[in-house]
């Protein structure tokens, strides 16, 4: 997954299961404070930002729980696997994301993390709803069907 490329960008993690959990409504390209053994273990193409959210810490944005594993080489000055990195937007973005937050109860739930052209780590943050079970079954079911209806235009030739 590491070698992955999206455009010119260098894919690192994918959050698929945000897409069908949450109703995505915005998306937002952020910056994401990292140590000099956390981006090596980045490089090598390992983390896992399924599980993870972002929140309000006082007037800064934090990334929590996203899980970037220890780098090998790096012995006793490595960091920690879980720990909240800050986010990098500017003020005016900070403040529309806490406000919907806070004001609409909404999630902000990272999807992409990424090396943009210039090779520094960016994670793609999107302003999320959360979905019912029965819009869940919805998109399956089109899915589904999508998926069937393909195969039976492949078939008939």
């Amino acid at each position: 997954m590491a070698d992955k490329k999206d455009g010119a960008r260098k894919l690192v993690a994918d959050n698929r299961k945000a897409r069908f959990n949450y109703e995505l409504l915005d998306t937002f390209e952020a910056g994401i404070v990292l140590a000099g053994t956390e981006v090596k273990s980045l490089r090598l193409g390992k983390a896992t930002i399924g599980e993870s959210y972002a929140g309000p810490s006082g007037e800064e944005l934090l990334l929590f729980n996203a899980d970037i594993p220890e780098y090998l080489q790096a012995n006793r000055f490595n960091h920690e696997r879980k720990r909240p990195r800050k986010l990098l937007l500017h003020k005016r973005q900070i403040n529309k994301l806490i406000g919907a937050v806070q004001r609409d109860g909404l999630t902000i739930v990272p999807t992409k993390l990424y090396f943009n052209e210039q090779g520094r780590a960016k994670i793609e943050l999107a302003l999320a709803r959360g979905k019912s079970l029965g819009d869940k079954r919805e998109t399956e079911k089109k899915r589904d069907w999508q998926r069937e209806k393909g195969r039976l235009l492949r078939d008939k030739g």
